[in-house]
Order: C-alpha cells, then structure tokens, then sequence
C-alpha cells in the first residue's frame, strides 16, 4: 500500500506536467535554484568543517532549525500547496493507519523542497567525513531530521484542516504572512544589532536551539567531533521522541479527519444575530455604517490596512531608535501619519464594492446617506486610534504640552480627509483585487491610473490641510502655547466643516453619476 501511494504521487505529479507547460517550467526552475542552493550549502560545509568544526556545528544548528521551522509554517501559510495526497481524498477507503502514514510522509519528499531537503541532509551528514563516527551518528540523525520535516508539515495542516478549508483562515493567513515582509529591515536591524552586541550571539542562539527539537538532530555530528558523545546521545533520544510525538499528534488529527472531514461540517448560527446593523440607527445612513463596519471586519481587503498600519508605525519607530538611546521624537508625528493614512483608506471605497453597489441604486439610498455612512464607518475605529496616537507618544517623551498641537492636526487630518475621500470615491474609480481574491494582488493594466489617482488625493488633501498645518507650524516654531490650542480648535471645526462638506458634495456627485459608477465598479474599471 505504500509502494502503491508513493505511484499515485508520481503519477498525479506526471499528469500535472502533461496539463501545463509552465508547470514543467515552474519545477525546472525551481529545481535549477535548488540545485544552486543545495551546491553553496554542501561547500560551505565541507569547508567549515575542515577549518573550524565549531564554526560548522553552529551554522547546522541555525540552518537545520530554520528548516524544520519552515517545513511547520509553510504549509499551512501557502494553503493548498501540494495537496495532491490530500488525505480528505481517502475517507471512503479502508486504508491501514500505518500504511497511509508511511505513504503520505514519503509521499511528501517527492518534489522540490523534499527532496532538497533530503539530499542537504545527507551532505551535511558526509560533510563530516573527516571524522568517520560523526558520519555514522550524522546519517540517522540527518534521517530523523527530514522525517520530522515532513511530518511536521503533515501535523500541521492536519490540525488546520477545518481552518483551512475556509476561505476567512486562507485571507488571514495570507495577511499575518506578508506582516513579517513588512518588517524585514526591523527585524534584520535588530539582528544585525544583537550580533554586533554579542560577538557570541550566534554561538549561544545554536547552542540554546541544540536542545530543543529543532536543533537537536543537526547538533548530533558536532558534538561528536568536538568529544561530547553523551551530549549527543541524549540529544538523539530528544530528537527521536519529538518524531515520535508529532508522528503520534499526526496520526490522532489524520484519524479525526477521515472520519469527520471538513467538508461534512455545517456552521451553525443563532437566528436573530444582526452584527453591526443591530448597533447602528435604522437610517439609510446606518444601515450603510453597518454593511462597511462588516466589510473593515470581515473583508481583507480593508483588513489588510489596518494590519499594515501598525506594521508603518513601527518601521517608523524602529528608524528612530536608531538615531540614539531612549524614545525617539519622531514618534511624535504618529497621529498625523495614523490619521493621513486611515483616511486614504476610503478614498477607493466603491471600487470594492463592486457589483454589491448595485443594492445602493436599486434600494434609493441617496448619495449624501451612502458617503456619511461610510465616513463614519471608518472613524468609528479610525478616531480612536488617531487619538491614542496623538496623545500617547507626547505623555511616553515626555512633552505632554504639544498634546493640544498634535490632536488638532490629527484630528483635523483625519476629518478632513474623510471628506475628501467621500468626494474622490464618487467620482474617481481605479481597479483593486476583486473580492475573494488576495488583498495584495494588484489587477493588470491599473497601475497606472491608481498611481494618479492617488497621487491627485494626496496632492488635494495637502492644500486642504494648510489652514491646519498652520498654527501647527507656529507652535513648532515657538510662537507660544496658545497656539497649540489653537491648533486643536482649528482641527476640530475645519475638519469637522470639510468632513461635511465632502460628504455632500460626493453625495451629490454620486446622484448625478450612480449608473456610471456602477458600470466602472463593475467591469473593475
């Protein structure tokens, strides 16, 4: 029964390749660059371990844990990767636990990444060929390692099955996923900061790691060859029994799945449960506030700012710090960039809504409810954050007297661009990632025209904030505190004024335009 899952994979792979060219592109490729990591890999260390064997132990460690980590995350990240033993596929055969086990962990080396995987282990187990008892303790270890690879990536799909089934977990996913891209230059700063720090860093993170299942296969030859055959002992029966678990957790999940799929489950919800549209007034102008609130909830697309925000923000933080010790004061300007931002967020609003704007013309909401709707959708969450910062990076630096100064211009920025947000996205439309599709996608053919479209909104709200900026500027320059409060007052009445202002204009143009803008939202124009 193995031998025979193990020919269903290849041939699922060979069918594959007959259906699509590019997929027989997409392996070469991929096969090509594995096959020049593979090559770097097996000299480095052939090199590193006739120069320095402590140097080899510790580049193994870090490297052998970053896959098996990899191998865990992947899968269940990049959903539907790979599925072509999908043990849902399997419900309706009587197949041995054991023997769909074994043919599904061995199914998962074919390909790509397992078998890279594979035959880095194994370099890196004969790199040590100098020392013949290293390689007999490095090729079983290096064994265990890979098995636990791939039946980590087994475990942990297994355990999102039900999750990843739905289309919510796969949009989630996708967003926490491209969180770690946006802090790449945080995250490798601060790397770079703690190796510059510690000149033994890297040293004790491989030794730490060593004896913890990630690390304690790959550290098994090291120690050997630096003569710490005990320690390697116990870090083999560590690595053994981490296999063991999750082979056991795997088999547990697998046995659940097949007999309650996912598929099978029916979500259940309670009768009477309104959401947001219990909460707002039963005004056309609510009853738009609700359906947007749902949409920032529910819909990635507008999610995806809000994860993306924050992400700014700290990238900003973090180039900060780098200026000297303590908080830096460029925290500061975080309201007016929280506030610059939340308030683009809108500017594209009925552009997602696609053909779901037709519920807007066919129900008679008139255009002034459809853009205060969704003004106040978006403060509902937009002016508490705003607030907080605006308030608390003056109180953390210590110059709680710029509060006044920095929660007008926040504020006023937000308002402000509210309207002219209800303005630009009544009349100004720009293709974006349909619904269902991924919030990142950027549709062809529409860079072009979003890029102006956007630029003219920045352009536009940087006029319409100079009566903001300039009490602001007067207070930064020492006018005096009154002009701080002067500031906030500005803030609030101009920007409450150009809120409504562009409500009603945008209403107005929306009147005049709503089956044109229908058809432009439609055609995702």
């Amino acid at each position: 029964m193995v031998a025979h899952l193990l020919r269903l994979k290849l041939i699922l792979l060979r069918n594959s390749l007959r259906r699509s060219p590019w997929q027989i592109v997409g392996i070469v490729f991929g096969a090509l660059y594995g096959i020049g990591i593979l090559t770097m890999l097996i000299g480095a260390l052939f090199f590193l371990g006739l120069t320095d064997p402590a140097l080899a132990r510790t580049a193994v460690i870090l490297g052998g844990s970053a896959v098996l980590l990899g191998w865990g995350i992947i899968p269940v990240l990049a959903t539907g990767v790979d599925m072509t033993l999908d043990p849902a596929r399997f419900v309706t055969f009587a197949i041995p636990m054991r023997q769909m086990l074994a043919g599904l962990a061995l199914g998962s080396l074919i390909g790509v990444p397992g078998l890279v995987t594979l035959l880095a282990s194994l370099a890196q187990a004969f790199s040590w060929w100098q020392h013949p008892a290293a390689v007999l303790a490095a090729v079983p270890a290096a064994l265990v390692a890979v098995l636990s690879c791939v039946v980590l990536a087994r475990t942990t799909v297994a355990a999102t099955t039900s999750l990843a089934s739905s289309r919510r977990f796969k949009d989630v996913a996708g967003l926490v996923a491209i969180v770690p891209l946006v802090l790449l230059g945080p995250i490798f700063g601060i790397s770079a900061t703690g190796f510059a720090a510690s000149g033994d860093f890297l040293f004790d993170l491989a030794e730490g790691l060593a004896w913890t299942p990630l690390g304690a296969a790959w550290a098994i030859p090291g120690d050997i060859v630096l003569g710490n055959t005990g320690t390697a002992a116990v870090r083999f029966v560590i690595a053994v029994a981490f296999l063991v678990f999750i082979t056991w957790a795997w088999k547990a999940l697998l046995a659940r799945a097949l007999v309650t799929p996912a598929h099978n489950a029916a979500a259940r919800r309670g009768a009477g449960k309104l959401g947001f549209f219990a909460r707002m007034p039963a005004t056309p102008a609510g009853a738009v506030a609700a359906r947007a609130l749902t949409y920032w909830v529910r819909d990635p697309r507008y999610s995806a700012s809000l994860i993306l925000i924050p992400a700014l923000v700290a990238i900003m933080v973090f180039v900060g710090f780098q200026g000297g010790e303590g908080i830096p004061p460029v925290v500061l300007g975080l309201g007016p960039l929280v506030a610059f931002l939340l308030a683009f967020g809108i500017s594209a609003d009925i552009s997602y809504d696609n053909t779901a704007f037709a519920l807007h013309i066919s129900t008679g909401v008139s255009g002034t409810a459809d853009r205060a709707g969704r003004a106040v959708a978006c403060a509902v969450f937009a002016l508490p954050a705003t607030l907080a910062a605006a308030v608390l990076p003056p109180v953390l630096v210590g110059r709680p007297e710029d509060i006044p100064a920095l929660l007008g211009l926040s504020v006023g920025l937000l308002l402000s661009g509210l309207g002219l947000s209800s303005v630009f996205s009544a009349r100004y439309t720009y293709n974006v990632p349909l619904p269902g599709e991924n919030a990142f996608k950027t549709p062809p053919g529409s860079t072009g025209r979003t890029m102006l479209v956007q630029f003219i909104w920045m352009a536009v709200q940087f006029v319409i904030a100079l009566p903001l900026l300039a009490p602001a500027v007067a207070y930064l320059f020492g006018a005096g505190p009154l002009w701080g409060w002067v500031a906030l007052v500005v803030g609030v009445l101009y920007g409450a004024a150009a809120m409504i202002m562009g409500i009603r204009i945008g209403g107005r143009w929306l009147d005049r335009r709503a089956p044109e803008v229908l058809l432009a939202v439609s055609v995702n124009k």
